[in-house]
């Protein structure tokens, strides 16, 4: 199971892209959860080396304790480019916080990259994107392979053609479900892609709703103005807070396995989302 420590909100997450540092402090000041500054998709082969360099620069400097939750995401761990990023990384004298480690196929490659943190006396987290065939075949293997993950990641975009299927809601309703099986087997949280029309802002509204309803924690963004309202979504009613504080406060005085609240038997592996859902309270001051 995934430390308490390291629960927090993830109802949004919007890409910055390496090359653009000066992007960053507008994406911290966004209201999204997560932002993750990106050396993948996003960056040309050219440009690898140049975007790697000033994403470390990045995060090199002192962060603020502002509750939002920096990420990098570094290439496949399969390919060259994800090599010389791991290499950059493990050299870093303060690494990035956490990483997100795109097209994981088995769990063996989130085992090699932990091992090396772990050499290099590396606290960094990770966040897995489950984008292919093989990853979602080894989805539950691959979400208790470290204890260094935080949450897995539903690639859409690149899972709709690994599947042959549209990238619509039921064509890939039995791949989320598998992804959601496995963040949820091991405790972590489960974030869905993007919308990726900008003006389709119902259509975002409801596939938010849909893997909000599935099990999800949050969805990515491309644009500041769909995080507002994904947070939103992804943020429990008072009633809800109320509750999960409730629960919490009644296991902590029980110091057992399970309690009962208004005739309702509930059991100590509902505490992880109680504790995410007042995660998301607290950093909303309510």
């Amino acid at each position: 199971m995934a430390d308490n420590s390291n629960i927090r909100p993830r109802r949004s997450f919007i890409f910055v892209p390496g090359l653009r540092p000066d992007m960053y402090p507008k994406a911290l000041a966004s209201g999204v959860d997560m932002v993750c500054v990106e050396l993948e998709d996003g960056i040309a082969p050219k440009d690898k080396a140049e975007a790697r360099q000033k994403a470390l620069a990045m995060f090199a400097e002192p962060q603020a304790d502002d509750g939002v939750e920096r990420i990098l995401r570094i290439n496949s761990m399969r390919e060259r480019f994800g090599l010389e990023d791991v290499n950059a990384i493990l050299a870093a004298s303060t690494p990035p916080p956490a990483l997100m480690m795109p097209k994981v196929r088995t769990p063996d490659e989130v085992v090699m990259l932990d091992q090396l943190l772990t050499e290099a006396g590396h606290m960094t987290r990770l966040h897995v994107i489950i984008e292919t065939n093989e990853g979602l075949e080894a989805a539950y293997e691959i979400a208790h392979s470290s204890p260094r993950i935080d949450a897995l990641f539903f690639g859409a975009v690149d899972m709709a053609p690994e599947l042959r299927a549209e990238n619509a809601w039921e064509p890939l309703l039995y791949a989320r479900s598998r992804v959601v099986h496995a963040a949820a087997s091991a405790g972590l949280d489960l974030i869905d892609a993007p919308h990726l029309d900008l003006e389709d802002m119902d259509g975002m509204l409801i596939a938010a709703e849909q893997v909000r309803a599935l099990g999800f924690a949050g969805k990515g963004s491309i644009h500041p103005k769909q995080v507002a309202p994904l947070n939103e979504i992804f943020t429990p009613s008072a009633e809800k807070i109320a509750r999960a504080r409730r629960i919490i406060a009644e296991f902590e005085a029980a110091d057992t396995g399970l309690v009962v609240i208004d005739g309702k038997l509930i059991e100590k592996p509902v505490l992880r989302d109680m504790h995410r859902i007042v995660a998301i309270a607290e950093r909303m001051g309510l």
